[in-house]
Order: C-alpha cells, then structure tokens, then sequence
C-alpha cells in the first residue's frame, strides 16, 4: 500500500512551501510566498497511465479518515433560483500524514452544458501550506476529482468483491455513460479487471454511442451490448456503475437486483429506498452520505435511523465488517474533499519533478505587515 507522502524535491519544496518571518520581529518574509498553476493538459499527463498507484493512494487515504487523521467538514451547497438544475459544491478538506496540506475543491455541476456540447461538471482545486495557509497551487480540478472518484470506485471493486461465492465479476453494466464512467472503466481495467461482456445503458443515444466508441478503442473490452431497458442492463451485471446525473431516484423495484450484484453506486440518487433496504449498504463516510436527498439520506428518512447501513469502505478494508453474500452489495460514495486533496498533491509533486510547475511571479503582494 503506498503511503501518504508529499515526496517533494527540494527544488519543490522552495517554490511551495513558505517560511515564517525572520528572527527579532522583522516583517520581512524569508522567502517570499510562491503560487503555481497547473492546467488540465498537465494534470492528465501527470495521472495518466499510474491508475494502480492512484488507487493505493486513495486506500491510504482512507485509511488516514478512518484513522481521524483528516478534517473533512460538510460540503457545501451553493444553489441558484433562476438555475434550480445547477450548483457549484465547495469541500473543503485537511490532510494529516506526511503530505500535510490543506485545501478546497471548488466544483460546478451544470448540466444544461451537455446541450452545448462540452462536460457537465467543471472545477478547481486549490491547496493550502500546512504551516502559513498560503495557497501555493490552484490545479485543473474536474480531471482530479473524476480521477478521485474512479479509483474509489475501483478500490471498492476490488474490496467489496472478495470472498463473494461468485468470485469476481465478469458482467458490467454501466448506468450513465459520461465523463465519470469512461474514468471508472480505465481505472478497472488499469487495474487489472477484464470482463466477458460489458454492458451499456444512457438516455441520451449519443452518449451511449460516445462511450461504445471509446470501449471499442480501449482495446480492453469484451463484447459490448446496448441495453435499452434499464432492467435488462441491470439483471445482465454483476457489477453494475450507477454514473449518471439523477436528482431523485428512479430505480425502484428491488427484484432488479436478486442475482445479488456488487452495485457501485457513484451518482447516489439513482435507487430507492427499498433497493437499499434490500442490499447490504457501504459508504464511504457516514455523516457526509446521509444528507442531500442521496438514496442513503431517503432511506434513513424512511426508516428513522441508519441499521441499514453495514459499514464503510475503511470498515472493510480493515475487515471489521464482513458482508453477506446473499443479498446485493451497494457501495455509495458522497465523495471526500481528502481525496482530492491527496491526489492534487500527488499531481502537484509529480509536475514539480518535472520541472514543468508554471509558478507566477509576484501572486501575493502585500507581504510587509506594516507596508
């Protein structure tokens, strides 16, 4: 398992990390705050093709919330009345360990932008010295936070599968066939999971072409089938990746699910209650999940507590919780500000390695207390 670490360079460390002031009271900085700016193209070139080293990173990560080595409050909400179908989502977040940063992803979600022809979600993420709070980075953050969010699902894949009589799935079925999906098959399938079939459902016929296409070329699929019906998608998987962009639930009837599948539920609005309440439940932190009207948060309503819940990811990871192998598996993920924290840090390291990190001169003026 990898660690959590910044593994800077020194050169890294100097244009990132920031001294306090001078000895005796001077209010001359040593050194003066730097900030840096990393664009897409240099985050994807940076993650690109290290998909086992990132879900080790995630796992790490995991393991430091669980261990209550992070701070990862509420996210928060920014909604609009003349937009009702948009939001801008802030998560803030501390990272413990040796990495030591802190930072907030800033991430919208508009959806009305497929229309236009360009992603739904787009984003920010900035990170914070652990000593000054000095923001020393703002990266590219909608490749991160799919990247975050793939490997997650793939680490839960992964976990959640073992020791299941039926071995590991050689069925998938994805749900939604966007920007997230297309991230979660290269993070499966560069991790070393191959399937026999691969099933496909969207609303929308493009973007099951879209995604059909990028399958065919990933050269790492088996045969590919098109499901119009969502029910026939659901009961040819046994995986099946919930990516789409519901707002309520949709999916209903619990029998969908009696082959017992491992259900990675990453868009958490997609099922009713009572599919919950038929599976066995995994999340990835209890307190943030159950909120914001996702599947998890309905069904606490219904019930009037959280019994059906079995644990968390960490929870099983570190086998304080074993699942039943007679009922559906579901893994719900609200999505943790660590995570991205941990892998725009790693991003950061690797493009300082590189020589490559675009630091802008002069970002924070005013540094005399006094002027």
């Amino acid at each position: 398992m990898t660690a959590i670490r910044s593994g800077r360079t020194e050169s890294a460390v100097e244009s990132a990390k920031h001294r306090a002031y001078g000895p005796g009271g001077t209010d001359e900085p040593d050194t003066a705050p730097s900030f840096a700016v990393i664009p897409g193209e240099q985050v994807q070139r940076a993650l690109q093709g290290h998909e086992k080293r990132i879900v080790e990173l995630v796992e790490a990560t995991y393991r430091l919330h669980g261990e209550g080595r992070t701070v990862n409050p509420p996210s928060y909400f920014l909604r609009f009345r003349d937009r009702p179908a948009s939001r801008i989502i802030a998560l803030p977040a501390s990272l413990g360990g040796e990495a030591g940063v802190d930072g907030v992803k800033w991430i919208s979600s508009f959806p009305a932008n497929v229309e236009a022809g360009f992603p739904r979600a787009s984003a920010v993420l900035i990170l914070n010295d652990h000593d000054t709070g000095y923001p020393f980075a703002c990266l590219e953050g909608s490749i991160i936070s799919a990247t975050r969010t793939a490997a997650s699902a793939a680490l839960a894949a992964d976990r959640l599968s073992r020791g299941r009589s039926a071995g590991r799935p050689t069925r998938v079925g994805f749900f939604g066939t966007g920007l997230v999906a297309r991230y979660i098959h290269t993070f499966l399938a560069g991790t070393g999971w191959s399937f026999d079939e691969i099933g496909v459902h969207d609303v929308a016929p493009e973007s099951t072409a879209g995604f059909r296409c990028y399958l065919e070329q990933s050269g790492t699929a088996g045969r590919i089938s098109v499901h119009d019906d969502p029910e026939e998608l659901i009961r040819f998987s046994d995986l099946v990746v919930f990516a789409t962009i519901a707002t309520e639930p949709h999916v209903t009837d619990p029998s969908w699910f009696s082959h017992n599948p491992l259900v990675l539920h990453v868009s958490l609005r997609d099922l009713a209650p009572e599919v919950l309440l038929a599976s066995a439940n995994v999340v990835d932190d209890v307190e943030h999940c159950l909120k914001a009207d996702t599947s998890p948060h309905l069904a606490e309503r219904l019930t009037g507590g959280r019994a059906f819940l079995d644990g968390t990811l960490d929870d099983v990871i570190a086998g304080r919780v074993t699942l039943p192998a007679d009922r559906p598996v579901v893994f719900s993920p609200f999505g943790l500000g660590v995570l991205d924290l941990a892998v725009g840090t790693w991003v950061y390291d690797e493009v300082a390695r590189s020589g490559g990190l675009h630091v802008v001169d002069g970002f924070f003026h005013e540094l005399r207390r006094y002027g």
